[in-house]
């Protein structure tokens, strides 16, 4: 954990607590653990752990903390949670974030909830839904500060899963490696009817990792039409373009 701590401070300037070091160490033993026996990721060596998900996770903080309410809680929605990245590990550093960990396979869902339990992390819930028909109930719509995904989709179709959830002046947060700004590129109309706009698009550095990383921030400036998120399924068949 002594990579985790050193780079967290270094790249990100956090700085982890002991207790916080030891929770990671408890989440990567339950990942590799469950792993055995339910398919949560390829990523399984300590160092990979460390780096590729917990690390990176890590890099959504800072641009989290830029905007942070000291009136009220933060709430995050971690659309297509998987193993529970970036989402678990902003929460194990900010306990105050009112966290949604959203995955449409039950298996994944099952540990996200051990997670959770065992982690003690009391203000996160996970729910096992599709983002399509997440963003048309009305209990999630439009409710979030922050509509976070990693490796979910294309940013044309992400876009119509995150931008239906977020508030107001909201934003979506995209992690993306090679590709971001044709991505970019390519998201103009899917942004324009759903009413958002490129806010900053922010390099990763990972220790050890070449390919580049980056974090796409999308401010919501209007509001998604009722007509969005289209039905389960839809959105990647059909991407706006």
């Amino acid at each position: 954990m002594e990579t985790l701590k050193r780079s967290a401070k270094d790249l990100l300037s956090l700085k982890l607590t002991r207790a916080q070091l030891q929770t990671f160490e408890n989440y990567a033993l339950e990942l590799t653990a469950w792993n055995q026996h339910t398919n949560l990721t390829t990523i399984l060596d300590p160092q990979g752990i460390l780096v590729k998900h917990f690390l990176d996770s890590l890099s959504c903080l800072p641009a989290i903390n830029r905007r942070r309410n000291p009136k009220r809680a933060l709430r995050v929605v971690d659309v297509g949670s998987g193993a529970g990245f970036p989402g678990l590990p902003l929460a194990i550093m900010r306990p105050d974030i009112e966290l949604t960990l959203v995955d449409a396979t039950e298996k994944k869902c099952a540990f996200l909830r051990h997670m959770v339990a065992i982690l003690g992390l009391t203000t996160a819930r996970v729910l096992h839904r599709r983002a399509e028909n997440l963003g048309r109930d009305c209990e999630h719509r439009g409710h979030y500060d922050w509509a976070i995904a990693r490796a979910v989709a294309r940013l044309p179709v992400l876009l119509e899963y995150l931008l239906p959830l977020t508030r107001s002046y909201g934003r979506c947060l995209a992690q993306k490696t090679v590709g971001a700004r044709t991505e970019i590129q390519a998201a103009g109309r899917a942004l324009a009817v759903l009413g958002g706009e490129v806010e900053n698009v922010l390099p990763v550095e990972l220790p050890g990792i070449a390919e580049p990383r980056h974090l796409i921030i999308i401010k919501k400036v209007a509001a998604t039409p009722d007509a969005y998120p289209r039905r389960a399924g839809v959105p990647a068949k059909r991407p706006l373009r």
